[in-house]
């Protein structure tokens, strides 16, 4: 098993182009308009809510879930995405508390919402983390915001993502990470495929979490889709989801 150390230093490294990619952090008002919709319909519907944004990266939930006026806690173990995340916060005058930590090491609340993107890929014990953000929500709300990107993708997916692929390596479109993430440490984690919903719903129920319910998240990828040019338009983007439960 690689170090949790190696997969921090990956995303320390990752930091300075991370938001390159609109699917990392919604570039436009259209996406983030859209993304600001899809979080309203899974969050319980109470004006403020306590959030703890897990895996918050560059802010791409903590920063939209502050901006609708929640109270949000990002906890992330990278310093360097945090440091982002800082920035953004401070010139958007977007009020988030900030925790250096695990994902199994999260602050102790208690909190209304745990959520997290694109998380749970990266953890060598899943379902460790989901008991520990239960802990620090015991009466509240899970949202996974996710996607098939990963070996859970269907064949007609697949082939698409093959297609936007090769188009972006014609045009040299400059690459969403800076560098890739190693197969020698994806191959330790049990989610390194990329899970699909219904393995993140199992590890859901598996750590105690009530009633996990799927949600297409539709809008977003019409915002995404609608701003692409022919022909990344005739390919479309990733499909989205999210898991809720609580």
């Amino acid at each position: 098993m690689h170090s949790v150390e190696e997969i921090r230093d990956y995303w320390d490294a990752d930091a300075d182009t991370y938001d390159r990619s609109s699917s990392h952090y919604p570039g436009t008002a259209l996406q983030r308009s859209a993304w600001r919709g899809a979080l309203a319909s899974l969050l319980p519907h109470v004006s403020t809510q306590r959030v703890l944004d897990v895996g918050a990266g560059t802010g791409f939930l903590s920063l939209l879930l502050s901006q609708m006026g929640h109270d949000v806690t990002a906890v992330d173990l990278s310093s360097g995405m945090l440091q982002r995340l800082e920035s953004k916060a401070a010139a958007e005058g977007c009020p988030v508390a900030v925790v250096r930590a695990d994902a199994t090491e999260v602050p102790p609340g208690p909190f209304d919402v745990v959520a997290s993107r694109h998380l749970l890929w990266l953890l060598p014990d899943p379902v460790a983390a989901l008991r520990a953000w239960r802990v620090a929500a015991p009466a509240g709300r899970l949202v996974l915001v996710d996607s098939q990107w990963g070996s859970s993708a269907d064949r007609a997916e697949k082939l698409r993502r093959a297609g936007r692929q090769a188009l972006s390596r014609w045009r040299q479109t400059p690459p969403p990470h800076h560098a890739e993430f190693g197969v020698h440490l994806r191959a330790d984690l049990p989610f390194g495929h990329g899970p699909s919903p219904a393995e993140l719903i199992d590890a859901v129920q598996a750590a105690g979490w009530a009633a996990p319910r799927l949600h297409r998240l539709s809008d977003v990828e019409w915002a995404m889709r609608d701003e692409l040019d022919w022909p990344e338009w005739m390919l479309g983007v990733t499909p989205r989801f999210a898991v809720i439960a609580g």
